[in-house]
């Protein structure tokens, strides 16, 4: 994975310093709360309901056992002994105090992390498939592209200050883990008619009030005219998008208002002025960057027969069925860690379980891990034969449900217990489903499928593409709870249909459990999963159950 090089350090030096000042004078009454703002948005921290929330950045999703140890640390010095892993596969802490603020980016700095940029209107975290370097199905490696997106964009002078926040994926594999098309530009490596790779550019997707599936703006972009092309579209976007009203001034309101023929027009005419600049891509860079990306010392292995441990044991047999995928490398696998146990708010961890996790990337990952975007972490690189050893501890440690890409595994904002913006609660209603559909042989008979929790309008729990989404809204001081059936995020993304009123908090899970009733009724066979079924029979069904027949 990346670390940090000499200018890395010297910057994270200057910003605690530089930040630790402007706190300095926060706190001693000589700037206000609106003078603060923009400062302390630069350094990734807000003000929730009850305290400042940090968020640091975990670049592409790639994290090492030390940093992983270190922010285990931090959770207990600075917050209530947890962390929240987010959406952007980042972490979030819930409970910071302004005073503590100095000493803890340095202590994040000693980590080589921290939070720039992980707020404001700039460009944020650059995400990715969590599995990328380890997927059977990869075309390239996109963590190096990532990397350069990342240094590119790190207080780039002309897009600090935004329209609107701005945020990129990048997938090197034909199946979408990075909901590329979801973002304000997405990029999907392929090959071209001469086998040659580069990018699919998708720009002007995103959630919130408004959502859109982004748009394909070149089928196939060079490797080398990557930068070129990204700062054609932000300055773009920079010079026409709005700036007089917030809920219009992401990228997706331009491309919709503009059309995309005519914002591509406007985009080819920048990059034939830049392309031939510095910004051009020559391949020592990328092999440069490439250097830090190396595959690990992998053993020469077989692939492991553990028919005689499943046989033996139905909960190991269930966790293989769902928590891992298929490795490049022969004897090895990916394996995910799952942050929706019992009685755990989804994306939650505590301090002791982060150290837990963090000794067993040493012993069995060669010390890296992963965030994914639906808040879990990941092994990338597990030895095929130590995988009932491994199972037996992560079940000790909390992290070993059966349920990636199942019911219980929800994508789940922090909702009105922690955020100023949400209006309903969410992480409740996320308990209260897991309890629901805890069982494991439930789960799998369900299948693939996913299910989203946004507490308000700005969609941080991703509702519009879930398979079944949920939006807390509140009517006349109660919170009532509206579904959308028929969301994706994955290569085949589509957004949510709405099935009509909210449900009451006491209702809603009864509702869950009825529209998959209904699904279980209505699929052709074991095999079609919830979205087929959604797609081949309709809303007419599932609307009929939660409704009644008009």
């Amino acid at each position: 994975m990346y670390r940090y090089d000499e200018f890395d350090h010297a910057f994270m030096q200057e910003r605690v310093s530089q930040f630790s000042r402007q706190v300095e004078r926060r706190v001693k009454g000589e700037m206000t709360e609106d003078q603060f703002k923009p400062l302390r948005l630069m350094n990734g921290l807000y003000l929730q309901l009850h305290a400042y929330m940090l968020r640091v950045n975990v670049p592409y999703g790639v994290l090492s056992s030390t940093q992983l140890r270190g922010l285990a640390e931090i959770a207990r010095k600075y917050d209530r002994g947890y962390g929240h892993f987010t959406t952007r596969q980042n972490i979030q802490y819930n409970w910071i105090k302004l005073e503590e603020m100095p000493q803890l980016l340095a202590d994040l700095a000693d980590i080589e992390m921290h939070g720039i940029q992980s707020s404001g209107n700039c460009i944020r975290n650059t995400t990715s498939d969590q599995y990328a370097g380890a997927s059977a199905d990869e075309i390239e490696d996109p963590r190096v592209y990532c990397e350069i997106i990342r240094q590119w964009s790190t207080l780039h002078p002309e897009f600090s200050y935004l329209p609107r926040k701005f945020k990129i994926a990048v997938t090197g594999a034909p199946k979408d883990r990075a909901a590329v098309a979801l973002h304000d530009i997405g990029l999907r490596m392929h090959h071209n008619a001469a086998g040659e790779t580069g990018f699919e550019v998708i720009v002007g997707g995103g959630q919130g009030r408004t959502p859109v599936i982004g748009k394909t703006i070149c089928e196939w972009l060079t490797p080398a005219d990557l930068l070129s092309y990204l700062e054609a579209i932000l300055r773009v976007y920079n010079l026409w998008g709005r700036r007089d009203n917030m809920y219009k001034a992401r990228i997706k309101i331009l491309v919709n208002a503009t059309g995309i023929d005519e914002f591509r027009s406007q985009v080819e005419a920048e990059f034939e002025d830049i392309k031939a600049s510095p910004l051009k891509l020559d391949q020592a860079e990328v092999d440069r960057i490439n250097e830090y990306f190396q595959p690990p010392a992998y053993e020469t292995l077989d692939n492991a027969d553990l028919s005689e441990q499943r046989a033996a044991n139905a909960d190991f047999d269930a966790w293989l069925k769902s928590n891992i995928a298929e490795h490049k490398v022969p004897g090895y696998t990916i394996v995910n860690l799952s942050l929706k146990g019992p009685d755990q708010p989804p994306g939650d961890l505590r301090s002791g379980q982060m150290e837990q996790v963090a000794d067993l990337a040493d012993q069995y990952s060669f010390g890296e891990l992963r965030v994914t975007h639906r808040q879990n972490l990941v092994f990338t690189d597990v030895k095929q034969q130590d995988l009932f050893e491994l199972w037996q501890k992560l079940v000790e440690i909390g992290v070993a449900t059966a349920n990636i890409n199942r019911a219980s595994d929800m994508i789940c904002c922090p909702g009105l217990d922690y955020c100023a913006l949400a209006n309903a609660r969410s992480i409740p209603i996320s308990e209260r489903i897991n309890q629901r559909f805890s069982d494991i042989d439930r789960l799998h008979d369900l299948g693939e499928l996913s299910i989203n929790i946004s507490g308000c309008m700005n969609a941080c729990g991703h509702h519009h593409v879930g398979n079944i989404g949920i939006l807390g809204v509140e009517k006349k001081g109660q919170e009532f709870y509206q579904f959308t059936l028929g969301g994706s995020s994955a290569e085949d993304a589509s957004l949510g249909d709405r099935t009509g009123p909210g449900f009451s908090t006491d209702e809603v899970v009864n509702a869950v459990e009825r529209i998959l009733n209904t699904y279980i009724d209505q699929r052709e066979d074991e095999d079609e999963n919830f979205l087929e079924t959604y797609r081949r029979v309709g809303m007419a069904p599932f609307k009929e159950a939660l409704y009644g027949a008009n």
